[in-house]
């Protein structure tokens, strides 16, 4: 079936510019171009372009770029590998939000204790350094108004107490469970004001929802994957009769 640029972005709805450059990226099979010049795309053209807009939601728009290169390649392999290391990573990004769960859980008990947080005070450098991260995420924490450290007399170095320790504490663990700004400022405004876990355990719902969602998108262009490999294997003359095809079809 011979196909426009046009008809693919219509089927796909995108931009025909979209189109040229999903094919210069690799993510579409090179098409033949007629005697005048024009491109000539067919069915397969078609199903890339579908499979690509599929696993992009799910895989990103880079892994998914990347899938796409090695199916046109014939790594079916190597496009294995890359959904296994996805969802493998996804898994982890789990197990991460599970365990930042009990840790802020616990974290936040501190808010409902009547007893003032105490210890040393620490400079920015120390509490950088304590968390496992840069001296500039403070500074960019401090920005977004998420942390208040006080001044040193003189030197005006920054100066974390208990209680801004105990909250770069919990910002560091939320940021780390990939939560944004605006997500973590209702976290702490709550905890500050009232001890309330609310915002937390809202937080951390919506954190294990966009875990469901991914998964329920990846699988979505997997599905299409798996159907793309099978027609390219049909078309490759791949398939040997009363044998498996490379996609796992079983052929009788």
């Amino acid at each position: 079936m011979g196909l426009r640029p046009v008809d693919l972005a219509r089927r796909a709805g995108v931009s025909t510019q979209l189109v040229r450059n999903y094919e210069a990226a690799g993510i579409l099979p090179p098409a033949p171009r007629s005697a005048s010049g024009y491109r000539q795309y067919g069915d397969e053209h078609l199903s890339a372009l579908l499979t690509y807009r599929a696993l992009a939601p799910g895989f990103g728009p880079e892994v998914a770029t990347s899938i796409m290169q090695a199916v046109h390649a014939g790594d079916h392999e190597l496009a294995y590998r890359m959904v296994d290391a996805a969802h493998a990573g996804l898994h982890q990004q789990r197990l991460a939000t599970d365990a930042a769960s009990e840790a802020l859980g616990a974290m936040a008990a501190e808010f409902l204790d009547e007893t003032p947080a105490n210890g040393p005070s620490l400079l920015v450098g120390e509490l950088a350094h304590q968390l496992g991260v840069r001296t500039s995420a403070l500074r960019v924490w401090e920005a977004a108004g998420l942390l208040s450290p006080t001044r040193e007399p003189g030197t005006k170095y920054r100066k974390y107490g208990p209680e801004q320790i105990r909250d770069a504490r919990i910002i560091h663990m939320l940021r780390q469970g990939r939560y944004y700004f605006e997500q973590i400022r209702p976290v702490l405004d709550g905890l500050r004001r009232t001890g309330s876990t609310e915002a937390l355990r809202s937080a951390i719902a919506e954190r294990r929802a966009a875990h469901n969602r991914q998964t329920n998108a990846m699988l979505h262009g997997a599905a299409l994957l798996h159907q793309l490999l099978h027609e390219k294997s049909v078309r490759d003359g791949q398939m040997g009769r009363g044998g498996a095809a490379p996609d796992g079809h079983l052929v009788t």
